[in-house]
């Protein structure tokens, strides 16, 4: 978060160099893993105010907790020990709005686009009746049940919070650039 605060002051410390590139060729321990959306406006390391290597970073729009992605979390936790997981959503998600517009309408995406739709649905109704944009409120819904999903999630997720790990859940405004934990 210090590093957030950095970015957003335009004070960023970090500029990586290839010679800090090459010092990772031979592994990465990462003290923190992101799962984040896809979205390109959504620089994990350069929001943080990171170098390569300090941020394992797994993506998917809407940033949701999938096979694929639990299965990357779980590594980026059990063999790379980052003691601290972070589900990152942010505001204007296409993919959350999306979902609110299916919970809305029940129009349909074509291809394999509706299956973000049917990961995120959840958050979208929860937030269906809630006061404000319902937009923005499935926003920060979707980033607390994944981070739920993944405190939840056994036998390794549990197992790391057990042993000091910490998993929490976040929005990144694309407006400021400000991080705001849940």
């Amino acid at each position: 978060m210090e590093g957030n605060a950095r970015f957003v002051a335009g004070n960023p410390l970090c500029r990586p160099t290839i010679a800090q590139v090459r010092e990772l060729a031979s592994g990465q321990s990462p003290f923190a893993t992101v799962l984040a959306c896809a979205d390109s406006r959504v620089p994990v390391e350069t929001l943080f105010d990171h170098d390569p290597g300090d941020i394992f970073v797994v993506r998917l729009a809407g940033n949701f907790v999938s096979d694929a992605a639990l299965a990357s979390i779980e590594y980026a936790t059990a063999v790379l020990k980052s003691p601290l997981v972070m589900v990152l959503g942010h505001t204007s998600c296409g993919a959350v709005q999306a979902a609110v517009e299916y919970a809305r309408t029940g129009i349909k995406l074509p291809g394999h686009m509706h299956m973000l739709v049917d990961a995120i649905l959840p958050a979208a109704k929860a937030c269906e009746h809630q006061p404000g944009d319902w937009w923005g409120n499935a926003v920060v819904e979707n980033a607390r049940l994944n981070a739920r999903t993944l405190r939840e999630s056994k036998p390794v997720m549990t197992q790391a919070l057990e042993n000091g790990h910490q998993i929490v859940g976040a929005v990144y405004d694309l407006s400021t650039g400000k991080v705001s934990l849940l």
